[in-house]
């Protein structure tokens, strides 16, 4: 597998070589792939990039050993080879680490290769820095940086993805705890970026390789299973695609078929989500027909000519059927997708695309950059809004880092659906939008305003969900203000953003108003103005801190009366004890001790996240805490976060809590492995589903308790029309106790599916 062939940095020739022979093959290899490309050919800059920055970075290694220049030439080669960027963009490959790592500047860049390489390589520099290093503080807020550089140049974000690329290609050479740390923020954030950017191959292999990194034993476990059954696909393959060659070489097409096996990560996935085991999975294969159009202004057609011809050899799934050919996704992507129905009884998706819809499907937006280096692209409109909305929500900054990440993230991630005005103009969105999403995609004064919406003539509320086809129609009231709860329906990034600047607005002033009405009620009620006041005032009306008190003060949620007034007279009579107390009570040195002893003990364990932590009985039961979110035991992949009071809570990897710790405090993540010997005893809740039938719970509850001596600590069951579904909890040692329940649950008659799940 080509992932797998790209995780050693070294290969076996190459490791013969010295050092200098070793940067200049590595040097004539990107020339020469360079030079098979439709690029000017701008040698010379080239030429005159390497060797400036071999000189900058002369004697400096790498964590792997390896000469350090080797990195920026391997991130150069992925930007020619696998993004088709041509020659500013190789350049500024080869000097991404140059100012960050050495004492030259932006202006000797400058000074040497011009403005527009300067102005890249300063856009990498800005988000660098800390993915390896301690200096790493919120992955969330390099994201923002990040952001930021791609609304001036596209290619800043294209290299920085092929940088991180590389990374996740040699990341075998650092300590476990960065591994998780790179490969979480590598899922989080750089796999969905190059997915919206139509870099489908490097989507794919990153998700693989954070998915190695995390999960080695699953990785290695399904890559098996997929070898296994290689053979029988290529003859379901051979058996399928037969007649359709036929057809094609009828229809005089130049065209070639190639198989699409599910990536590792995708099959995990789908594992996963749907609690399925591999042998379940039937979307393994999908085969792409990629032809040269019979005339250029014939591509479109062609795609249809093709899906009839093919429709009538094998039966097509009426629901399936998706034309990204007339409406292309956001992300640029054309094709023609149909499942048929092959002889075997399997469903198989079919892709049909040109060479050129292939090559914007491997290359996305990046495609267009090769027949216009200088400029951008020929066809920017989707990329163009979707970099205003991200400056939108950039031009009013979230107040935490993770929930303007988890902003972005909602449509990173999102497939399209296509509606219309009541004018007949269509409007691209992303899957699930709401018509309040469609509301603010047209205009912050319509989404604000709006009240409800017309979808096909028929009155929906604001949290209706849009379908594909829909014509919607926005209906606006001047008296109309956001509510709270709208940011619950709301789901693309613009209207969230929107949503949440306006109450944060109005917030804002409900504030001071708050304030003034509290001071002025003080005043007249001749009450000195004393925090423990308004702490009494926020316990009383059972707010959570004194600005949602004053705020409810503000918006007239709550009104000061005879009750507050009683409240705090009571309390200004009797404060004065509390000082009294205070100030001569003597205790102030019987509370210094414990304390320093506290912060003694803490030193002495102090948790060193460069080593890998061992969770053993004894730490598990003082020590550490295992996170309600995602309930580990004993064999699952895990991970220890180290919040700020030094406590460790310990997380499956591929719990979303981990994830967004992962990409957001990476410092703080420690490398874990379990050393508990079926000492203790962990809650793990499984779901038995299947055909109800007489003394069937019976036969579970015996498998359980008395063949296999677990606790069932609780048991729900519940059976509509024939078919049970119970939900069991128990006690386990470990993982392998649960496949074993799972396993021989599965052998009793009428029991149909185990999994374990999340509660």
């Amino acid at each position: 597998m080509k992932t797998d062939q790209n995780i050693a940095p070294l290969g076996s020739e190459k490791s013969k070589l010295t050092e200098e022979e070793l940067i200049e093959q590595t040097f004539q290899e990107l020339l020469n792939d360079y030079l098979r490309t439709k690029h000017r050919k701008k040698v010379d800059l080239i030429t005159k990039a390497f060797n400036f920055a071999n000189q900058a970075h002369k004697g400096i290694k790498r964590q792997s050993g390896e000469p350090y220049i080797l990195h920026p030439l391997e991130v150069a080669k992925i930007v020619c080879n696998e993004i088709g960027l041509g020659s500013t963009s190789i350049c500024s490959a080869l000097l991404h680490d140059v100012v960050e790592d050495t004492d030259y500047t932006i202006e000797d860049i400058e000074n040497l290769f011009g403005p527009k390489i300067a102005q890249i390589v300063d856009g990498l520099t800005k988000i660098s820095g800390g993915i390896f290093g301690d200096k790493a503080s919120a992955q969330a807020e390099n994201f923002k940086k990040l952001l930021l550089t791609m609304s001036s140049d596209i290619r800043v974000i294209l290299i920085k993805i092929a940088d991180r690329l590389h990374n996740m290609r040699t990341l075998g050479s650092l300590a476990p705890n960065k591994q998780y740390k790179i490969a979480g923020e590598t899922l989080y954030i750089y796999a969905p970026l190059a997915n919206r950017l139509g870099l489908n191959k490097i989507k794919t292999e990153l998700e693989n390789l954070s998915f190695k990194y995390e999960h080695p034993e699953e990785y290695q476990e399904i890559q098996e299973k997929l070898d296994a059954t290689a053979a029988a696909r290529e003859e379901v393959f051979n058996n399928f695609t037969a007649p359709i060659r036929t057809q094609l070489d009828k229809m005089g097409l130049k065209y070639r078929i190639l198989a699409r096996i599910k990536s590792v990560y995708s099959i995990w996935n789908k594992m996963q989500t749907k609690h399925v085991p591999f042998e379940e999975i039937y979307d393994l294969l999908a085969v792409r027909i990629i032809f040269e159009p019979r005339y250029p202004d014939e591509e479109l057609n062609d795609c249809f000519d093709i899906y009839v011809s093919i429709s009538r050899i094998y039966k097509p799934h009426p629901d399936r059927l998706r034309d990204w050919v007339s409406h292309p996704k956001a992300n640029g992507y054309q094709a023609l997708h149909v499942t048929l129905m092959s002889t075997n009884g399997q469903w198989i998706e079919v892709q049909i695309r040109s060479e050129r819809m292939n090559e914007v499907a491997e290359q996305g937006f990046a495609a267009h950059w090769k027949y216009k280096e200088g400029g951008g692209s020929e066809d920017e409109g989707e990329l163009e809004k979707w970099l205003s909305t991200i400056k939108e929500i950039l031009d009013d900054p979230q107040p935490d880092a993770m929930d303007f990440l988890d902003t972005i993230k909602l449509n990173l991630f999102a497939s399209e659906i296509f509606v219309f005005t009541p004018k007949g103009e269509i409007k691209t969105m992303p899957q699930n939008s709401t018509a309040l999403d469609f509301a603010f995609s047209l205009h912050t004064d319509i989404g604000r305003h709006c009240i409800g919406a017309k979808v096909n003539h028929k009155l929906v509320p604001l949290s209706h969900k849009l379908q594909s086809g829909d014509q919607v129609e926005i209906l606006t009231s001047k008296s109309q203000r956001v509510q709270p709860q709208w940011e619950v329906f709301a789901t693309t990034a613009r209207a969230r953003a929107k949503i949440a600047a306006i109450l944060r607005k109005e917030r804002k002033t409900h504030l001071k108003q708050g304030e003034k009405i509290y001071s002025e009620f003080l005043k007249k009620e001749e009450i000195d103005p004393d925090t423990v006041h308004i702490d009494k005032l926020v316990k009383l009306h059972n707010f959570k801190s004194r600005e949602e008190l004053l705020v409810g003060i503000g918006n007239k949620t709550i009104t000061l009366g005879e009750v507050d007034k009683n409240e705090l007279k009571e309390r200004q009579g009797t404060n004065w004890k509390k000082y009294l107390t205070f100030s001569f009570g003597g205790g102030g040195n019987k509370d210094t001790k414990p304390k320093e002893q506290e912060e003694e003990e803490a030193a002495q364990e102090k948790i060193n996240t460069k080593k890998i932590l061992k969770l053993t009985e004894d730490s598990l039961q003082k020590r550490y805490t295992m996170a309600d979110c995602c309930h580990p035991i004993p064999g699952d992949d895990v991970l220890g976060y180290l919040d700020e009071k030094d406590r460790v809570i310990i997380h499956k990897r591929q719990c979303p809590v981990a994830v967004k710790l992962k990409s957001s405090f990476g410092n703080h993540i420690v490398a874990t492995s379990w050393d508990t010997h079926k000492s203790l005893s962990f809650p793990v809740y499984i779901s038995v589903k299947g055909i109800d039938s007489i003394g069937l719970l019976n036969e579970i509850t015996q498998v359980i308790s008395r063949q296999l001596n677990v606790n069932i600590r609780k048991l729900t069951m519940e059976s509509v029309d024939g078919i049970f579904e119970g939900n069991i909890q128990l006690s386990v040692h470990d993982v392998e106790d649960v496949k074993q329940v799972c396993n021989n649950l599965l052998k009793i008659k009428n029991v149909k599916s185990v999994t374990r799940v999340e509660k």
